[in-house]
């Protein structure tokens, strides 16, 4: 019996996976249950199976690409949810996790991955942020959120939830009249441009991509507010106190996780030296349950090169040495996965518009990754962090109520249209 066999026999107990091979009988793993897929995996030739034993993460997704590992009307998310639902984060169940032995190596590969100095958080950004504009446009919002959305009710459309994640986060910086906003990772301008439209703040948007620093600057100018929101294609460590001052408010979203663990501390020093006296950030990422670990290797190589998606205790370890108060903290626990669902869902719609931009290799390259993600936050260790820091203990309210007052006066934005995307 072949070693995959052993593991799909561990790995299904609910809902069923059938495997076929060439010649081998066909072999099904699991009972069936009504809340989960019944999956058909089909192996193209011998070498798949002896691929996927030898590295499960990495060659998966490889074979899925190259098409020799096929599956039954191209559910790839049936896939993924039959197999991390049957091995819960919660449940302490590891079917799913590397050997010991794989896992200490790749400690070692990420540790080096993850420095992440400067010229390499450059060609990281690249890497993905710079694909073309049309594939983004084919997925995401009409306002470009490439985030976690927030969503008051899982049935709510992604075009509210992302506005709703706007004013949720603006409710949380507290914004008064004749600020100035940092926007740390701004992408492709959207949440600098609700901050300003909102609340009148003055906004510096700033981000390693072309692309998206191309479409920002259009969308400025096209709303005709340039002169208040400005883009600018430079890293956070190189913002100019001198010339640029101190900030009131400090946002940044999406991007922590490209920061790198080694950058930690770095990056809480800066944001401290560009916040005035009476200022605030909230820092919105990606995280992990539980302690520390590492990004998978699918993603490292295909996705996000030098990503890493931190442990709450990793973020908080590295911003105690500023002193900075910190405030508040949110775990969004299912956002993303709803998010994912959606960008899912649209990306399989435009399915022959992107073969078209790009190849059938790269889409299934990007359904991998969305299927993946979204049962990463819907069964696997993953969560939304939101985290409120102040420079001073005054500076806010000291009880939240502030928050949901201020996003009660932000909702007729919820359900304004957003000016469309460039």
């Amino acid at each position: 019996m072949a070693l995959i066999d052993f593991f799909l026999r561990r790995a299904v107990k609910r809902g069923t996976l059938a495997l076929i091979r060439p010649g081998i009988p066909p072999a099904t793993f699991g009972t069936p249950d009504p809340a989960l897929p019944e999956v058909t995996l089909r192996f193209a030739d011998g070498g798949v199976q002896r691929a996927i034993a030898r590295h499960p993460t990495l060659a998966s997704g490889e074979m899925y690409m190259s098409g020799r590992m096929t599956i039954d009307g191209d559910d790839v998310l049936g896939l993924v949810r039959l197999l991390t639902a049957n091995s819960p984060w919660e449940r302490g169940a590891d079917n799913l996790e590397p050997s010991p032995a794989r896992r200490m190596l790749g400690a070692v590969k990420h540790r080096i991955d993850r420095i992440n100095m400067e010229r390499r958080s450059h060609r990281n950004v690249a890497h993905h942020y710079d694909l073309s504009d049309r594939l983004y446009a084919l997925f995401l919002d009409e306002d470009r959120q490439y985030s976690c959305a927030y969503y008051r009710d899982p049935a709510d459309t992604l075009e509210t939830a992302q506005h709703a994640k706007k004013a949720h986060i603006a409710a949380k910086l507290a914004i008064g009249p004749g600020m100035r906003v940092l926007d740390i990772g701004c992408g492709w301008g959207g949440m600098a441009l609700y901050l300003h439209r909102a609340t009148g703040a003055e906004v510096l948007g700033v981000t390693l991509s072309q692309e998206q620093l191309k479409v920002a600057r259009a969308r400025a100018e096209a709303a005709g507010v340039a002169d208040k929101v400005r883009f600018e294609l430079i890293d956070y460590r190189r913002i100019d106190r001198d010339r640029d001052g101190r900030f009131d408010r400090i946002v940044s979203i999406g991007m922590f996780e490209h920061v790198g663990p080694p950058q930690y501390r770095a990056f809480f020093r800066r944001a401290h030296d560009l916040l005035a006296d009476d200022g605030v950030m909230l820092l919105h990422t990606i995280g992990r349950l539980g302690g520390p670990g590492v990004t998978d290797d699918f993603t490292a190589k295909y996705i996000f090169p030098g990503g890493y998606n931190p442990a709450l205790s990793e973020i908080v370890r590295a911003s105690e040495p500023t002193r900075l108060f910190l405030t508040d903290v949110e775990v969004l626990r299912l956002h993303y996965s709803y998010t994912l669902l959606e960008w899912y869902g649209r990306t399989v719609r435009a399915r022959d518009q992107i073969v078209a931009l790009y190849d059938e290799r790269f889409y299934r390259m990007w359904t991998w990754y969305l299927a993946g993600a979204a049962m990463a936050f819907e069964n696997g260790s993953l969560c939304n962090y939101q985290l409120q820091y102040s420079k001073g203990r005054r500076t806010l309210p000291i009880v939240r109520d502030y928050m949901e007052t201020g996003e009660r006066r932000l909702g007729a934005d919820i359900v304004s249209a957003a000016p469309p995307a460039a």
